[in-house]
C-alpha cells in the first residue's frame, strides 16, 4: 500500500500543499510540527530535511522538498483529480512553465523588492527584475479565469494560495479577483478551516 508522509506546520507555505491534498482528495497521513517551538529545526526532522523547511512529502520512503517539486509531483501522482495536464496535452507546457516561473522569477523577485535591494543589470539576472515579473503575471491573470484558461489546476492552488498572503503586492484586480475565485472552491476553504484548527492545537500558533 502506498504510503503519503506530509510533514506540515500550520500557517506557513506547506498550507498551500494541505489545500492541494484536499483538492486531490488524497490520503495522507499528517506530521504536524509547530515552527514557533522550533520543532522543525529539531535534529529528527533534520534528519529528513536537513534545511528544515516545510512543506515536504515522503511517498514510499522517496522524499519531495521544494514548494514547486512538491506541487508537480502530487498532482501526477493523483491523475483522476484532473489538476495535471498529462503528457502530450497541448497545456502540459504551459502548466510546466507556470510552475518554473513561480519558483525561479516570482519568488526572487518578490524578496528583491520586499527587501529593497538595489536594481540590478536586467541582462545578468536569470528574471530581469520585479516589474518584468509582475507585469508577466498580471497579463497572465487577466486572461482568466485560471492561469490555464478556463481549466483549473495544480497551478491555481500554488498561485492563488501564495498570492492570498502576499498583501505587500501592489493592488490589482486581475489578482484581487482570481485569490477571491481560489479561495472560494470548497476545497480551499476546507483546508483553511482544517489548518486553522490544527493551529489551534498549537497555542503559541493561533
Amino acid at each position: 500500500m502506498d504510503q503519503l508522509i506530509f510533514h506540515h506546520c500550520p500557517n506557513t507555505r506547506s498550507t498551500g500543499v494541505l489545500a492541494l491534498l484536499e483538492e486531490l482528495q488524497a490520503p495522507y497521513e499528517l506530521h504536524l510540527m509547530n515552527m514557533k517551538r522550533g520543532e522543525n529545526r529539531e535534529p529528527a526532522y533534520l534528519a529528513i530535511n536537513p534545511m528544515g523547511k516545510v512543506p515536504a512529502v515522503e511517498h514510499n520512503g522517496a522524499l519531495v522538498t521544494e514548494q514547486v517539486a512538491i506541487y508537480l509531483y502530487l498532482a501526477d501522482l493523483f491523475p483522476a483529480a484532473r489538476l495535471a495536464p498529462p503528457i502530450g496535452d497541448p497545456l502540459r507546457g504551459p502548466y510546466l512553465r507556470w510552475m518554473a516561473f513561480y519558483g525561479s522569477c516570482f519568488e526572487p523577485a518578490l524578496i528583491d523588492n520586499w527587501m529593497q535591494r538595489a536594481a540590478v543589470d536586467k541582462t545578468m539576472n536569470g528574471y530581469g527584475d520585479f516589474d518584468d515579473v509582475f507585469n508577466t503575471l498580471v497579463a497572465q491573470l487577466a486572461r482568466g479565469p485560471w492561469m490555464l484558461g478556463d481549466q483549473f489546476t495544480a497551478l491555481d492552488v500554488l498561485w492563488g494560495t501564495s498570492l492570498a498572503w502576499m498583501t505587500k503586492l501592489p493592488k490589482r484586480d486581475e489578482i484581487l479577483d482570481y485569490v477571491a475565485r481560489v479561495k472560494a472552491r470548497p476545497a480551499i476553504q476546507a483546508a483553511q478551516r482544517k489548518d486553522q484548527e490544527l493551529a489551534a492545537t498549537q497555542p503559541d500558533q493561533a
